[in-house]
C-alpha cells in the first residue's frame, strides 16, 4: 500500500519538491551540454508547483501575470513557451499528458524512460509510473509485429485513496510525481 500512500501524500514540502526537481534538471543540463535558460527555469518551476497535469496557456498566464508583477511588463508570447517546454520534454525534465494536452515534471529525468500515469478524475493529481514489466511486454510485441515505436505514453484514468474517501477531495492541495521506480 506504499504506492497509495505517495499517491495521496497531498501534505508534503512543496519547495522541497521544486528545488530537487530544478536542482536535478541543472544536473541534466550540465551533463548533456545544455541550458537550462531563465524561462525554461520558470517554466519548469510552474510545471512542478502545479498540482496537476498544467497546459501551456496557463503557463503562458501565469509568466505574464509574474511580468507584470515583476515591472517587466508585456504578455510571454505563446511561441516561447511552446520552445521551452520542446526543450524541456527533449531533456526529459517534464512529460506531455496526452489526454489533457498538459505537461507534468519527470521524476527520474536522469534516465529515458517511457510516460506511464495514474491520473485522478477527481483531484487530478497525476502519479509518474515506472513502467517495468510491461515496458518490457511493449517492446516485445511491437518487435513481434515489427512496428517501430515512436513514444509511448500510458494514462490510467481513476480516483486516488483521498478523493474516495467520504468528502474526498475536488481539487488538489499538492501533487505527487514520485513514481513507483522500483
Amino acid at each position: 500500500m506504499a504506492d497509495a500512500e505517495r499517491f495521496t501524500g497531498h501534505e508534503h514540502d512543496h519547495a522541497h519538491c521544486v528545488a530537487d526537481a530544478l536542482s536535478a534538471a541543472d544536473i541534466v543540463c550540465s551533463q548533456r551540454g545544455t541550458r537550462l535558460t531563465e524561462l525554461r527555469r520558470q517554466v519548469l518551476t510552474l510545471i512542478w508547483e502545479s498540482h496537476a497535469p498544467i497546459g501551456a496557456y496557463e503557463l503562458i498566464d501565469k509568466l505574464s501575470r509574474a511580468r507584470e508583477a515583476d515591472g517587466e511588463g508585456g504578455r510571454v508570447a505563446p511561441p516561447t513557451v511552446y520552445r521551452a517546454l520542446d526543450f524541456l520534454i527533449e531533456q526529459g525534465l517534464v512529460h506531455r499528458i496526452e489526454s489533457r494536452n498538459a505537461f507534468v515534471g519527470c521524476a527520474q529525468p536522469e534516465h529515458p524512460h517511457r510516460g506511464y500515469f495514474l491520473i485522478c478524475e477527481g483531484c487530478g493529481t497525476a502519479h509518474e509510473l515506472e513502467g517495468g514489466a510491461l515496458d518490457a511486454n511493449l517492446k516485445a510485441r511491437a518487435r513481434d509485429l515489427d512496428f517501430d515505436i515512436r513514444r509511448i505514453t500510458i494514462e490510467v484514468a481513476g480516483r486516488c485513496p483521498g478523493c474516495r474517501k467520504p468528502g474526498g477531495r475536488a481539487a488538489s492541495t499538492t501533487h505527487s510525481h514520485a513514481g513507483d521506480h522500483a
